[in-house]
């Protein structure tokens, strides 16, 4: 990096600890590309080294103000106002003071037990990322460098999970029931259910359920809702009779999904729905849709994992479904990651 084209020019590396053992996962980008972060979870410590590499060993590269790297915990970009980035908690370390530097140099850092609270989200009218960011504050233009990374957020058994019982018709036309096991479901559950058949006097040919992602931001006047429809899972083709039952299995780990987010900092949420739809000859709609929670299930912890880490991403880890335990949005004693 130069500046104007000339004194001294000089690079920024940020490198973690433990680089060569941390989990990568895919997040996708604004762009919408799928690119490979660093995977943390809430409490986990941060480390590592700040790199500055001078291109010209026999210049100086003064500096003004100090050296610093900051941790940006959460950081919110809403699109529709990109002038105002909402920066949650941010912890910064000087790691030099103000002078001059006349080799390249290595600075160490660590962020101990950092608060993640909130998963990692790239949606269609917002953005939650955490990032570190390494800055040397110059007169003219500063020498900044900086790393994304990706937090999960881990939940544990719901406590209650009842199963979803709703009942839908047209008067003297059509009457079906339908019942789904759980209202709530881990990302890489299983949705079963059953569609009952009570009245059928409507030629229906195709029956579907499609997984809804809702995205809201803004508050009063300026709320906007995008819906994405993630699936579409076909479970009839052809007409009904009275008293027909059909099954329901639907694999949630084929699709890119992410936690139910509520009102995060007052300025979001995600959610989602199940629809049901059933399409008749003459090309008619019917639907219903049932909101479902899907939070994020924790498997075995890394031996390797640092012990701050360990107690912050445990979970309780149940043998079914139903296995009682805390809400998702609970801290928990006994589990782990995923």
């Amino acid at each position: 990096m130069s500046f104007f084209g000339f004194g001294q020019s000089a690079e920024l590396e940020l490198v973690l600890s433990d680089a060569e053992s941390r989990r990568r996962v895919e997040h996708k980008t604004e762009e919408g590309k799928k690119e490979k972060y660093f995977l943390f979870y809430d409490g986990e410590t941060v480390s590592g080294r700040v790199v500055l590499a001078l291109k010209h060993p026999n210049k100086r590269l003064e500096h003004q103000g100090h050296h610093c790297l900051t941790w940006t915990s959460v950081f919110l970009e809403l699109y529709y106002d990109r002038g105002n980035h909402h920066e949650f908690v941010s912890l910064v370390k000087d790691l030099a003071r103000p002078g001059e530097f006349t080799q390249s140099q290595t600075f160490d850092f660590e962020f101990t037990h950092v608060e993640k609270p909130y998963e990692s989200y790239t949606g269609q009218n917002v953005k939650l990322r955490y990032f570190l960011r390494a800055t040397v504050s110059r007169r003219l233009n500063d020498v900044v460098k900086e790393m994304d990374i990706v937090v999960h957020t881990l939940s544990t058994y719901p406590e209650l999970n009842s199963s979803i019982k709703m009942e839908v018709g047209i008067e003297d036309c059509l009457h079906i029931e339908f019942e789904y096991n759980k209202s709530k479901y881990h990302l890489k559950d299983v949705i079963v259910g059953k569609i009952y058949f009570l009245l059928v006097r409507i030629k229906i040919k195709h029956m579907e359920i499609d997984i809804i992602k809702r995205e809201t931001t803004g508050t009063g006047p300026n709320v906007y809702h995008e819906n994405d429809t993630i699936a579409k899972y076909e479970i009839m083709d052809g007409a009904p009779v009275r008293g027909e039952s059909i099954p329901i299995r639907l694999f949630l780990a084929g699709y890119e999904l992410t936690p139910t987010m509520r009102d995060i900092n007052k300025k979001f949420s995600v959610r989602y729905y199940l629809n049901l739809v059933l399409i008749d000859e003459e090309e008619r709609r019917y639907f219903k849709q049932q909101e479902v929670v899907l939070w994020r299930k924790g498997d075995i912890v890394r031996k390797s994992m640092s012990h701050q880490a360990a107690i912050a991403s445990q979970r309780f880890e149940g043998t079914s479904s139903h296995t009682e335990a805390k809400t998702p949005s609970q801290p928990a004693e006994n589990n782990s990651r995923q």
